[in-house]
């Protein structure tokens, strides 16, 4: 303790230091044997690619972990199990459609694949995305490259990534804030989805497959910059790195008075800011929230978001990767069960004071 003495006043300046038992390279961080599987996947390609080729009805642990990212889950089907032969393998499907949106080609597509290559159901989540089920893995390719083709995608569907963005269920055409919400939830997912391309080499053997669609330049841009420190510098994944996220991350976006996208649940709830001619000012943010508990796991628990602030719409997309850069630094990878999320400080309406801090806000954000 040190006492500083002025004409007027006696300022005491305490200082307390932790001193570690070890030095801080004897202890290193504990991580989960999936985190070690997604750091040596080249970036979720291998061992995935060569598991999808062999004769085998089924993929082994470390594939099974890294198809979760490309959308899909490997499951038994106990109802057709033969006597003595063990498991039936087969894979569920699930689709990316940022609030919901599906064109009419890709609905026609998805019930088509359902009867020839699924159980014949076509499922819909609470997170506003398809799920086909009961597809062999001599078919996962063509399932998947015709999802792909027909303007669809499940890159980040599953995993520990941005998983799909939630917009409001009833998107009023006529109502410019609702069309607001839904651009950005799009924008979002565009913004979070992987980039390294594995993805493509492993669906469409590296075609570039070329669409109508087209990336919001911003987003692009935004996605790039890193004048906040939020990207890993000369990365394929700019914003995930090698070992992606800690655990799944949950995004929704809505309008004020509609909350439909259950918007305390999630990881990032953005809520549009119009003025009174229905133009967009910026957005309010909650973070921290989420419905994920393990069973007699008192360290998990459902929490409802924080609000965070509000963030101009010119910064939007800086914020939200801020918030998500928290969770591969100061997320705890020996288990998903206790990973921590929040957010320190708000954004101001000045890109030069946007903020990188973090503090625990919520255990295992479902």
């Amino acid at each position: 303790m040190q006492t500083v003495r002025s004409s007027r006043l006696r300022v005491q300046r305490v200082q307390a230091v932790a001193v570690p038992s070890k030095p801080p390279t004897s202890r290193l961080a504990k991580r989960s044997k999936v985190e070690i599987i997604k750091e040596q996947s080249d970036y979720l390609r291998h061992p995935l690619m060569e598991e999808l080729v062999d004769d085998k009805t089924f993929i082994n642990e470390e594939a099974m972990q890294l198809m979760k990212f490309h959308g899909s889950y490997m499951q038994d089907q106990r109802e057709k199990r033969a006597f003595g032969q063990g498991k039936f393998y087969q894979f569920m499907m699930r689709t990316r459609q940022p609030s919901g949106l599906v064109t009419n080609r890709l609905y026609l597509v998805m019930d088509d694949l359902a009867d020839k290559y699924g159980n014949g159901t076509l499922r819909l989540t609470t997170r506003q995305a398809y799920q086909l089920h009961g597809v062999l893995k001599t078919d996962l390719k063509t399932v998947f490259s015709t999802v792909i083709k027909n303007m669809g995608s499940t890159l980040g569907a599953c995993g520990d990534v941005n998983r799909n963005v939630m917009g409001p269920a009833a998107p009023y055409v006529n109502r410019p804030e609702y069309v607001l919400a839904q651009q950005y939830a799009n924008d979002f997912a565009d913004l979070l989805a992987p980039q390294s391309g594995a993805y493509y080499d492993i669906w469409l053997d590296g075609e570039k497959f070329v669409t109508q669609y087209t990336e919001n330049p911003k987003v692009t841009a935004d996605r790039a910059f890193n004048g906040f420190g939020t990207n890993f510098e000369n990365s394929p994944e700019p914003i995930y790195g090698t070992q992606f996220l800690p655990r799944k991350f949950k995004i929704a976006v809505t309008v004020p008075g509609d909350n439909s996208v259950d918007i305390f649940t999630n990881d990032i709830g953005v809520v549009v800011i119009t003025d009174a001619k229905g133009e967009l000012q910026g957005f309010d943010i909650l973070v921290g929230g989420g419905m994920g508990r393990s069973h007699r796991n008192d360290d998990t628990f459902p929490r409802l978001a924080d609000p965070l602030g509000y963030v101009d719409k010119d910064d939007i997309f800086h914020a939200i990767k801020a918030i998500v850069a928290t969770q591969p630094t100061a997320g705890m990878r020996a288990s998903t069960a206790g990973v921590c999320f929040g957010a320190r400080h708000a954004y101001s309406r000045r890109p030069a004071t946007a903020a990188r801090g973090g503090r625990p806000g919520c255990c295992r954000a479902g």
